[in-house]
């Protein structure tokens, strides 16, 4: 057995309708999925199945979550040693450590090319930060800059198919996997 970390892009399903966490592990659950936990009500699952590729698991529960709930959403599979390695990845220690909250990882299913890492520099605000590790996009949001720029220029028509998750998820999602 291998434990995975899967992320959800979105966990809202319409006007005022959002995912159960609880369903989301029922879901998980019926797949055959063992030791399946969550983490905060923002679509993050950590649980074990046997080896296979994660573009077969990203398949399996982008299907059954939309059989479940209606909707297809773009999930993001990571194993676990992956998910540590993004984790040590972190090449800003110090604004993690001051501000959890303001550092971010755009979580890719493919690396971003170099191109669009490049184009990404020009929306780098003042008090911004940005750099890619591992072809995931690390981020250090500003709050004097609320309408962050950077932000808008990380969609997946720039970038492709990916899902965001600070710094506090990240490192605890870790340690659920083991780090």
């Amino acid at each position: 057995m291998q434990t995975y970390v899967a992320l959800l892009y979105s966990i809202i399903l319409g006007e005022g309708r959002r995912v159960v966490m609880a369903d989301l592990k029922a879901m998980a659950q019926d797949l055959g999925l063992k030791n399946v936990r969550t983490l905060v009500a923002t679509g993050n699952l950590v649980f074990e199945a046997q080896t296979m590729p994660v573009g077969a698991l990203e398949g399996r529960l982008e299907a059954a979550f939309e059989k479940a709930f209606g909707k297809h959403v773009d999930i993001i599979v990571r194993t676990a040693s992956d998910w540590l390695t993004l984790a040590a990845g972190n090449p800003f220690p110090d604004e993690s450590i001051a501000t959890a909250d303001q550092v971010a990882v755009r979580v890719m299913r493919q690396p971003v090319p170099d191109e669009a890492v490049s184009a990404l520099k020009s929306y780098v605000g003042k008090d911004e930060k940005m750099r890619a590790v591992g072809g995931d996009i690390w981020i250090v949001f500003s709050r004097a800059t609320p309408s962050s720029r950077l932000l808008a220029a990380t969609s997946h028509k720039r970038l492709g198919i990916g899902t965001s998750r600070n710094w506090n998820t990240v490192r605890k999602l870790a340690v659920m996997v083991g780090g």
